[in-house]
């Protein structure tokens, strides 16, 4: 696909024209990014020094567990089940982070691992639940099995099975599904098993600080703990980690329950594991610490808050898409009930509800750049869902087969928001790949300022505004955003503003600017006679479109957060220019529609004739091989700067 002499492999139309994440590659600028760039290296490096000294002997000498004599209890695995994982491995294939891997006869841990992330779930063996699900004398064996190879070579397995959060998720994987290993398993596993859950245990209470920041740090001293309160004889273990775990959780969990990283997926994660060790810990008869309690119900909390009527989180700043039984078992612990956070909570995000209609809204900063690796462009973006449908989407998160969009995902471009210049408001960091340690995490600079409010309107409505200064240092000006639900739900009418950030502006040429609406795949648009855009959904609801200030037109888009891989979708875009100043009003409204077509026809027409307008310009997003679908920072490196 060419656009304007610039080839951008894998990346939709839409994203090559507007391509905020791609084109916004930025060098840091201000003394205060450098310094937090500084300061990122140098924590890097301490932590490899120390990570160096606590694999010593001596040290791990100090931080030696009790030996392990039998197991107390197993705590629950909430994760979903895939039964059909054992008839995969039968067949000779085993598929883990998008990529899937012909065994040719041979164990999963001798054959050539194709990523990083592929031999971090690997090592991690929370794919022990799907042989679980089906517990059958052949299941049992294999696990044996494998978690015998495993140990045998315990001290030779390749880094990634030795990162303290691989550990921590492998030692909690072993003791959940304890049953499945060592139930009829003769003494001499059965002793291998607990010896290197001991083994493990030290390592991780040596090691556990020199994970990334992050879930990643949190993960080991869940794992530890899990480990005090299961292994029998650990229990004095507990009074240990139990405050670096209460410290750590108090400093990522925020007062509205959101995580530091701002990414709602985070949530779901964290509970999968802290629901467990709550239930681990009753059954233990120790009283759970008041951190933990209050953590997990606000947690809950702004669950309920991010949740769109369709049953999914809000896609922004790494969700992609949401697991919907999943999410509804980490709810379904939800005893607490608390109520949700204020219209904008702590975390940066706004919640307007009237009628039927559900808005969640951006109006955050972006995270501190050591949290920043899965951070988007997405200040001041918002989706909308009506009754059980989306409205208005988000491209979202990429699913694993599919890192390769992950650059353009996280771009200005993918979400509902007005985007400068084809420039993200926050652009990625340049060779920032090498100060993360989450493959492909790329942090995003942080903004400088942003400011929102909220106030009841008299018809019953909700008012949010927002602002922005993501464009200030290139174009010395700032977005404001202004969104108006009506108390019925029915009419949402917005207004997106630059000016200048200290006074007013007047630019020798024009800068484009463009405003996003992306549709859900499942709607789809078409211009009416007057001008308007009518959004046809897929339960038959209409809503109709227009805008003052700019121009009015229906794009292509692609709806990146499937887990089966992009769909096509459509995209509403207001496209205008910027002397200096510029003012655009929308307005999108739930009207009547006398058709007696069909939706899904109405759809598939409206879909095929902005495919023939757009051909052959259009490209039709193909899926990655597998070998193109790994996720590390070299590759989403490599993207940007090729479109640099």
């Amino acid at each position: 696909m060419e656009n304007r002499g610039e080839r951008f492999e894998g990346v939709p139309a839409l994203y090559a024209r507007t391509a905020g994440a791609v084109r916004s590659h930025l060098p840091l600028r201000s003394a205060r990014q450098k310094l937090g760039r500084a300061k990122l290296a140098i924590e890097r490096a301490r932590r490899g020094t120390v990570a160096r000294v606590r694999r010593s002997r001596l040290v791990r000498w100090r931080h030696r567990a009790p030996v392990a004599d039998d197991l107390a209890l197993s705590p629950p695995d909430l994760r979903p089940l895939d039964p059909s994982f054992a008839d995969e491995l039968e067949s000779g294939s085993v598929g883990f982070a998008g990529l899937t891997v012909r065994l040719r006869g041979l164990s999963p841990f001798e054959v050539l691992q194709p990523s990083e992330a592929w031999a971090r779930e690997l090592h991690g063996f929370a794919w022990l639940r799907h042989l679980d699900a089906m517990r059958t004398l052949d299941n049992e064996l294999l696990a044996r099995r494998l978690i015998g190879a495993w140990i045998r070579r315990a001290g030779r397995w390749p880094a990634p099975a030795w990162t303290p959060e691989v550990v921590a998720r492998r030692m909690i994987s072993w003791l959940s599904h304890a049953g499945l290993i060592l139930e009829g398993a003769d003494r001499r596993p059965y002793a291998a098993f607990l010896l290197s859950l001991e083994d493990q245990a030290t390592y991780l209470s040596a090691s556990w600080r020199n994970a990334p920041e992050g879930p990643a740090r949190l993960l080991p001293l869940v794992a530890l703990a899990q480990a005090a309160l299961c292994i029998a004889g650990h229990e004095e273990r507990l009074q240990q980690v139990e405050p670096d775990l209460m410290a750590e959780l108090q400093r990522q969990i925020l007062s509205d329950g959101g995580h530091a990283s701002r990414n709602p997926a985070v949530l779901v994660e964290l509970l999968l594991d802290l629901l467990p060790l709550r239930q681990c810990l009753v059954a233990r008869g120790v009283t759970p610490p008041e951190a933990l309690q209050t953590s997990i119900d606000r947690m809950m909390a702004m669950l309920r808050h991010l949740r769109l009527g369709d049953g999914q989180l809000a896609r922004f700043n790494g969700m992609g898409t949401t697991e919907r039984d999943v999410l509804a078992t980490v709810l379904a612990y939800d005893k607490a009930s608390l109520e949700p956070p204020e219209k904008i909570s702590a975390s940066g995000y706004a919640r307007l509800a009237r009628g039927s209609s559900t808005i969640v809204m951006d109006v955050g900063a972006p995270p501190p750049v050591e949290l920043a690796g899965q951070a988007c462009g997405s200040c001041l973006a918002f989706e909308m869902s009506v009754e059980d449908e989306l409205l208005f989407a988000n491209a979202g998160a990429p699913g694993p087969a599919h890192q390769r969009h992950r650059a353009a995902s996280r771009g200005s471009a993918s979400h509902n928001t007005l985007v400068l210049n084809g420039q993200s408001s926050t652009p990625l960091v340049r060779g920032e790949t090498t100060l993360h340690a989450t493959p492909g995490a790329v942090p995003i600079q942080p903004l400088n300022r942003v400011t929102r409010r909220t106030q009841d309107a008299p018809d019953g409505g909700i008012v949010v505004a927002g602002k922005h200064d993501g464009y200030k240092e290139r174009f010395g000006l700032v977005h404001t955003r202004v969104i108006a639900l009506d108390g019925s739900g029915t009419r949402l009418d917005g207004r997106d503003a630059l000016a200048g950030a200290k006074s007013e502006l007047r630019f020798s040429w024009d800068v484009p600017f463009a405003i996003h609406f992306h549709l859900n795949p499942r709607a789809g648009a078409r211009l009416a006679a007057d001008g308007s855009v009518e959004i046809l959904l897929a339960n038959g609801a209409c809503w109709r479109m227009s805008a003052s200030g700019a121009a009015l037109t229906i794009e292509e888009s692609t709806h990146l957060s499937e887990l089966m891989g992009p769909l096509q979708a459509q995209q509403i875009v207001l496209r205008g220019v910027c002397y200096g100043a510029a003012d655009v009003t929308w307005t999108v409204q739930r009207v009547e529609t006398s058709d007696t077509l069909d939706v899904s026809a109405q759809l598939a027409e409206a879909r095929a004739l902005l495919a023939e307008e757009a051909a052959p310009a259009a490209e039709t997003v193909t899926m990655a091989p597998a070998a193109a679908a790994d996720a590390g920072a070299d590759a989403e490196a490599a993207v940007c700067d090729k479109a640099s």
